[in-house]
Parts: C-alpha cells; structure tokens; sequence
C-alpha cells in the first residue's frame, strides 16, 4: 500500500535509493543535486542501507568510481549536475561502452558561463549521444518513478547500458509535492536481485576491462552498442507496465495529452509539460484542438511513437530548453523533424527555444506557440522556424 509524503524531487529520488539499497554509490556535490547525495549520505550513517558511500574528489572521480565498482560486480548509482555532468563526460562515455548499468540522477541545470545554476537541459542534452538511456520526469513523483524503473531497465540482459534520470533543477528538485512512496519490499521485489555480468571479481572467469580497442575491432563493438539502444525501447515500455501493476502508475516512451481529436499539437520535456497541460485545458475551453506529446524516453529516440503521435496534426510546436550553437534548432526539434522527413503526413513543424539559465515559461507563452504554429498553417508562411519564447527584445 502506497504512502503519501511531502517530498521534493531530490528527496523523493534519496528515497528511491534508500529503498534500491545499491551496493556502492560515489559522488561530488555540485548544486542543485546536492541535497539527493546529502539526504543519501544520512540514510548510509544511520544503517538504514548496506552501501558503500564513496566521498570522491570530483565528478571525474565520482563516475570513475561507478565505473570500477559496477565492473566488479556491483549495483551503482550516483548523481550531478551540469559543470558535474561535463566533468564526467570521459567516463560517462566509458560507462556506456563497458555496458555497465550505472544508474544517475541528474538534476538539469545550465552549463557555464556566465555562472547560472539554474535549469534548463543544456547538461544532459550535450550527453546525449554517450550511449546512456535518458528519461525525463515532469514532477517529484515521476523522479522517484523513474528511478526505480531505471535500475530494472539498465540491468536487463538484453540492455545492459547506463540510464540517466533527469529532473528539472530547483523546479523539481527543490519544491515540495505530493509524491505516493512504495513500500520498500514492493521496490525489493520489483528490481530484484542484482545479476552482475562478466564481474571482474570472479576469479574462475576472468576478464579484462578498458583494452586497447582500434580500428579492426572498434567498430564492431560500436554497433553492438547501438543495437543494445535501440532495442532497449521494447524493455523501457514493459518495465513502465509492470510497474505499472505494482503502483498503479504506469508509464509508456511518451505520455498523450488530450492528443484524440487535437490539430495542432506541442512537443516538450520535464516540467514544462505540466504548464502546457493547464494551457491546454484553458484552450480547449475557448474551442481549440490542441494537445501535448511529452517525451518521457528522449534516448534512444522514439522515433516511431512520435510518427504515429504527430501525424495526423496540421501543425506542431516542439519547445527545446536548449540550444543547439550553429544547428539548425534545439536537439528536441532536429530530432522530431528529422523523424517527420519520410512520414507520409506530416505536421508543419516550428521550434521554440524556451527558458534557458532558469528563466520560467508562463501559460501565455506556451499558448503564443500555439497561436505561431495555427498562423503558419493557416497562412502558408513560415518567417521564423525557430523561434523563442520569453526573450527580452
């Protein structure tokens, strides 16, 4: 029976964990993440998990240590942020391409400069071709959710890759909400038994980790990691159902919004999409068809979850919290328009980029989006395929 507890995002995913109980986890602060390692690290001093808290002196370390445990044959987690996130980035690549389940929050936050510590998707964006599985959570409970989906997803045989878990820095991690916690042995049995797979610890079976790898054999191994990816998908939609049956909270590679009759729709991330549902409702009570496809599962990229969600649109709107520097769009835009190219119908597709460094996004501007795209249907002009939203001129 679920409990109900007034958690913020970084609580709610210390909770997760205590209840995971994983063998080692190893971090460095770095704000807003902190208080997830920090309420941890209480958890760890009053015994109330097994695990090896290792206190590292970077996030390069932090993920090096991760990688050297998980290695040996166990359950791994940690967490960061953005400068943390950037620090990591060689052995977040190594992490993948060992095939080591690591599980990590991160709580999305600008990258420098200027010095902004607050939200937008800059981070796990400019990570997303490592090789790690990335799921998006629009509220404290989809973290905690998550999480716990995420240690079943990476460890499954036919997975085997990293999972990051990404939650919208201070705009999550930071508030507090209504979030139904599982109880701990529903959580012990959902995950299971941690299998290790090729553990550098078993000495009737050794094996050798991080060899020199060129060109004859390189890019092989590139492709069984691209295969191991792509067919996470199938294993990422079971999991959100089987949890589903344990909490009543069943999840999917997008969530539909009021998408059965909508003509103009909008793309989005994290918690912006709990903005664009009450803009929608307000629109939809002024007679417009208009809904949201939200991207729980950005990689891999459902590509054709999103084809058949979009397809039948006149138009659509994709908000990227990020920006792509001399791209053409956001990676959230390139991403759904180069997945439109060969649809047989397809939408009319402009990108907004939204938010960056923290600035909030308001209902108005959402439904200014809206109203851009309905124009540029309507007219057949297109000025501005991306565009911002909330920009001082």
């Amino acid at each position: 029976m679920a409990k109900i507890m007034g958690f913020n995002g970084n609580a709610a995913v210390a909770y997760a964990m205590k209840q995971i109980n994983p063998d080692v986890v190893a971090a460095y602060p770095i704000t807003p993440q902190t208080d997830c390692v920090e309420r941890f690290a209480e958890y760890v001093s009053e015994g109330l998990v097994d695990t090896e808290f290792v206190t590292v002196e970077s996030e390069h370390s932090a993920m090096s240590a991760c990688v050297g445990a998980a290695a040996a044959g166990g359950r791994v987690m940690t967490a960061t942020a953005a400068n943390g996130l950037a620090l990591m980035w060689e052995i977040v690549y190594i992490a993948a391409s060992m095939r080591l389940p690591v599980v990590m929050m991160v709580a999305n936050r600008a990258l420098s400069g200027n010095i902004n510590i607050h939200c937008d998707h800059s981070d796990t964006m400019g990570a997303r071709d490592a090789g790690w599985i990335q799921l998006f959570s629009e509220n404290a409970q989809e973290a905690y959710d998550n999480l716990i989906q995420a240690v079943k997803i990476a460890e499954d045989m036919g997975v085997r890759l990293p999972v990051m878990v990404t939650q919208d820095g201070f705009i999550i991690s930071h508030e507090l909400e209504r979030v139904e916690i599982l109880e701990d042995q529903e959580v012990k049995q959902f995950v299971g038994p941690y299998q290790p797979r090729y553990p550098l610890l078993d000495l009737e079976h050794p094996v050798t980790y991080g060899p020199l790898d060129l060109f004859d054999y390189y890019f092989e191994h590139k492709r069984s990691q691209i295969e191991a990816i792509d067919c996470s998908l199938p294993v990422i939609e079971r999991v959100g159902q089987e949890f589903g049956k344990v909490s009543g909270r069943s999840y999917g590679l997008l969530e539909l919004y009021r998408m059965e009759d909508a003509e103009y729709g909008l793309v989005a991330l994290g918690s912006t999409c709990g903005t664009a549902k009450e803009t929608i409702d307000g629109l939809r009570e002024k007679g417009k068809k208009v809904g949201l496809i939200k991207i729980r599962c950005f990689r891999p990229f459902p590509k054709e979850a999103i084809v058949k969600a979009v397809s039948p649109l006149k138009g659509l709107a994709v908000l990227d919290r990020s920006a792509t520097f001399g791209g053409f769009g956001g990676p959230v835009f390139t991403e759904v328009r180069s997945a439109l190219y060969d649809a047989e119908s397809r939408p009319l597709t402009l990108d907004f980029i939204y938010g960056l460094g923290g600035r909030d996004i308001f209902q108005e501007d959402i439904a200014t989006a809206f109203s851009r795209i309905e124009e540029a249907v309507k007219t057949g002009r297109v000025e501005k395929p991306i565009d911002y939203l909330g920009l001082r001129e």
